[in-house]
């Protein structure tokens, strides 16, 4: 009978892989045992050394800043605000329920959704030739999905677009 030769190396690897167990003497007093704490080093904590906070860990000094930029940042910050307060729109998102020719379609629309999702508002705007019924602001796109899942289940042709929304005061 010829054995196969990669089923005598598997045997082989397997016989290596196998645990060796460790030999124990036993004396007549009972098993062997060592007590190496004499060879582990030891380190001495410096007495100067930064206190621990409640968790432990060090906390770290209080260190002044030498080249602070504080004033100039200062007067960015607010030419940045006095621009902000003239903005009346930002880039935002809207959900579109209905595009199309037809005006009474898209009051139709409006009035599916007030009776549908009335916690929702919707608008209708006239964009020559087209008639658009929109509702909801939204600063982003995840904003948006919530209702848009909502929107779905009643009109199917609704889709986010991208839109400008008007500043709340």
């Amino acid at each position: 009978m010829r054995m196969n030769p990669a089923l005598i190396m598997y045997l082989m690897m397997m016989a290596s892989c196998a645990s060796q167990q460790a030999t124990t003497t036993s004396s007549s007093s009972g098993t062997y045992s060592e007590d190496l704490s004499a060879w582990r080093p030891t380190y001495e904590i410096p007495k100067d050394s930064l206190p621990t906070s409640h968790d432990g860990r060090k906390e770290k000094p209080n260190i002044e800043p030498r080249y602070t930029v504080n004033k100039q940042l200062d007067a960015v910050l607010d030419s940045i605000d006095r621009i902000n307060l003239t903005r009346e729109y930002v880039d935002g998102f809207t959900i579109q329920l209905y595009t199309g020719l037809n005006r009474e379609e898209a009051l139709n629309t409006k009035k599916k959704l007030s009776m549908d999702l009335p916690e929702l508002e919707s608008e209708v705007i006239y964009a020559q030739p087209n008639f658009k019924v929109k509702t909801g602001s939204y600063f982003t796109r995840m904003e948006a999905q919530k209702d848009f899942v909502a929107i779905k289940k009643f009109f199917s042709n609704a889709i986010i677009i991208p839109d400008r929304i008007k500043i709340l005061e």
